[in-house]
Parts: structure tokens; C-alpha cells; sequence
């Protein structure tokens, strides 16, 4: 095909390197053309002949190439390519790319590109949890850096987590995405790099929050609602196709990451709050969790009984209103939309909530019937322009229909 699109693959170590070469295989098939990288470690597992076999290029493995360095030649790598793709992407690799190192071929690689590059990590679950490992992702994707999330399940060391580099036929289809191409036929698991529709949101950062929060009374109980989070999740995908960079301010739910999207994950109000503070500057946020109005003032550090409780009570304090803070933030977002779960009059209480909260529109919906952990909505747009009434819709068209609107007014205001 015209227009080849070329692909920088830096392997690193680990069991899951494996996985590259199946990568490099589903690459070429679709006609991708990949340079190969392998560190030290990542040839512990698999060899230059096999990547080289597959790729059908020359692979690269030192910085200390007589023949290509004369003409600085990992200068050249780092930058002949449309993507910069590292998978397994090991704790060791995020780190070093998180603090700027360049000790290798690999890393110098890194910090010399000015092309994008997508990480898919790969480690054992407590590498991953660790706090060292989350700030190390936290600055990569503050850089820039599009993080995969890794898929959970039995790892090689006989563990259960998350961690697990996900399946070779997922990475392709987010590098297709990351090119601004599309995956024709997803059940066929192969990746089709013919050019895709425009993205309206390219260039764009949208903040959204979904889910409930969580407000602890003592370690084993909690005040909630019954938001799924699948609505603010189905903003967050609809928002990354449309090619936004995307934050995802999650409460306690189970749904997976959608692809190419940057989540932080949150128990409470006061986290949320942080979090979406952090996460600003924005184009435009969308605020679709639920959060709790109220917390207790004081959570317990034990147990309580439940005869105290009932005695008692449980002394209550109001929780940060983030919707109305953001309105009056410095680093307000140029679009702010908010979210009203309501039952009874939806439009009443969203109208009133919009001009109170300071937000340009309020998304109302009636939560009266099975809308909280549905798949379906039927919403209210409501702006300074009045009210559209859109139909009986599956989340994910809302959000489609919502993600467009938005697309819409940023162009307006530029």
C-alpha cells in the first residue's frame, strides 16, 4: 500500500516478550512496516533472527554500532517512525523512561524521539501496584506517553493480578488507533490501516469522572449509590475514538480501561476532587459521577457495633460540590458539562442545577427505572439555548451523540 505506515518496536525483557513476536507478525500481515529493537534483557527470551524473520528489517541491539553511529544513527531510529511502540514495556523500562535515562539503545532511543509512543507494560502485580511503579506511569502519561493498561489474570511466577501484557491482537488494534486508522473488522482480530474518518477532538483534552464514590463509616461499611459507571465510561471511549487524550477519574467500579484512555482510580469525594484538579488543564470536562452528597465527619478505625449505630447515628458532613468548584476554578475548562440524575421532574431540577452550579450544560436523565447499572438512557441536553430531548438510547450512542456535541462547540469557540 501507498503511504507505508513504520512502526520503532523496542522489546524488553520479561516472559511476555514472547508476545512481540506475535505483534511483529499481525504488523507486517497489515502491512505495517516494523524496526525491531531488543535490549539485553529482552534477548534473554527471544532472538534478533526470529524478530528479524518476522519483520523482515534489520534489528538493532547496541548504541555502540560503529557503522550507524558515524552517522548518529539512533538519532535516525528514533525518529523514522510514525509510532514508538514498547512492549513489554518492564518495570525497569517504564522507570527509566519516567526519570529521562539513557543507558542503552533502547532508553537514548526514548529520549531522543519526538514521535509518540505508546508503553504496554508488563510485570508481576505487585511491580505494578507498587508506588513507585504508579508515579513512574503518572509521569509518563503527564509527558505524553500513551500507557496500555495490562490485562489481570494467572501470571508465569503462579500470582493473580493485573499485570499481564495484554494479547497481541489488543496492541494492534490500539496501535491502529494511535495512527489514526481503524480496525475494520474487529472479529477478525486483524488490524486494517486504510485511512479512517476525521477525529474531531484530535489535539483536544477532555477530563471526565464516572462512577459512584465511596464514603467509609468504618472499615467495613460505606456510604453509596447505585451508579455503574458505564455512561461516563462510555464518554470516556466515544472521546478517545473522536481522537481526544482522555482522563478518567473512576470511583469504585469494575469495568475495564477503554483503550487509550488515562484513568485514575478513586474511593472518595475528597480523592475525586483532588484528582480532577490534578488532571486539569482541560478543554472540556464532563462530569457524569455520582458523587455522595454526604460523608461521615468522622469514619471509624474500627468496627462499630450495630447497636451504637443505631443508638447514635452517624454524624454527617457535606462533601466538596466538584461540579460548582470547577466552575470557579482559575483553570476552568472552556466547556463544563454536568450530570442530573433526578427522578420526578428531571428538567425542573437540571435547569436550576445548571445556572446554580455554574456549568454550560446539564446532561438530565430520569434514574426513576433501571438507568443506574442499565445499558440504556434517555437524556436531556440542557443549555443556555434551551432543552433537546433526545430518545431511548444504549449508552454508548449517548455518549457518541454527547462526544460529537462537544467536538461541535470547541470548534465553535476556537
Amino acid at each position: 500500500m501507498s503511504g507505508q505506515r513504520r512502526i520503532l518496536l523496542i522489546v524488553g525483557g520479561g516472559i511476555a516478550a514472547y508476545k512481540s513476536c506475535e505483534l511483529v507478525r499481525l504488523l507486517a500481515k497489515a502491512d505495517v512496516a516494523v524496526t525491531c529493537v531488543l535490549t539485553d534483557a529482552g534477548a534473554e527470551f527471544v532472538t534478533p533472527m526470529t524478530l528479524a524473520t518476522l519483520s523482515g528489517n534489520r534489528v538493532h541491539t547496541s548504541l555502540w554500532d560503529a557503522g550507524e553511529e558515524a552517522e548518529i544513527g539512533h538519532i535516525q531510529l528514533s525518529r523514522a517512525a510514525d509510532l514508538v511502540v514498547v512492549c513489554p514495556a518492564t518495570a525497569d523500562l517504564l522507570a527509566k523512561m519516567a526519570h529521562g535515562l539513557a543507558s542503552d539503545l533502547a532508553t537514548t532511543l526514548l529520549l531522543a524521539t519526538d514521535t509518540p509512543v505508546l508503553a504496554v507494560p508488563a510485570m508481576n502485580v505487585r511491580m505494578w501496584q507498587h508506588p513507585a511503579t504508579q508515579r513512574n506511569l503518572a509521569t509518563l502519561r503527564g509527558d505524553g506517553v500513551t500507557v496500555m493498561e495490562p490485562d489481570e489474570g494467572p501470571m508465569a511466577c503462579g500470582e493473580y493480578g493485573p499485570g499481564r501484557l495484554p494479547e497481541p491482537e489488543q496492541i494492534a488494534a490500539e496501535i491502529a488507533r494511535l495512527l489514526g486508522r481503524v480496525v475494520a473488522d474487529p472479529l477478525a482480530g486483524q488490524p486494517d490501516f486504510a485511512p479512517a474518518a476525521p477525529r474531531p477532538l484530535n489535539g483536544r483534552h477532555l477530563l471526565v469522572t464516572a462512577g459512584p464514590t465511596h464514603e467509609a463509616i468504618d472499615p467495613v461499611r460505606f456510604i453509596a449509590n447505585r451508579s455503574s459507571g458505564r455512561q461516563g465510561f462510555a464518554i470516556a471511549a466515544a472521546a478517545a475514538d473522536a481522537g481526544a487524550r482522555v482522563t478518567l477519574v473512576a470511583g469504585p467500579v469494575s469495568l475495564s480501561t477503554p483503550p487509550g484512555v488515562d484513568r485514575v482510580d478513586v474511593e472518595s469525594a475528597s480523592e475525586m476532587q483532588a484528582a480532577v484538579h490534578a488532571a486539569l488543564p482541560a478543554d472540556a470536562a464532563v462530569m457524569v459521577a455520582a458523587v455522595a452528597d454526604w460523608r461521615p465527619a468522622a469514619a471509624a478505625t474500627a468496627k462499630l457495633p450495630k447497636s451504637g449505630i443505631a443508638d447514635s447515628g452517624i454524624p454527617l458532613a457535606a462533601n466538596p460540590d466538584i461540579l460548582a468548584e470547577l466552575a470557579r476554578d482559575p483553570q476552568r475548562p472552556r466547556l463544563l458539562v454536568g450530570f442530573a440524575a433526578e427522578t420526578g421532574d428531571p428538567l425542573a431540577s437540571a435547569t436550576e442545577k445548571r445556572i446554580r452550579k455554574g456549568a454550560d450544560w446539564i446532561v438530565a436523565n430520569d434514574v426513576s427505572g433501571d438507568v443506574m447499572g442499565g445499558s440504556a438512557n434517555q437524556v436531556h441536553l440542557v443549555t443556555d439555548s434551551g432543552v433537546e430531548d433526545w430518545p431511548h438510547l444504549p449508552k454508548e450512542e449517548v455518549a457518541r451523540r454527547l462526544v460529537a456535541r462537544i467536538a461541535e462547540a470547541l470548534a465553535t469557540d476556537d
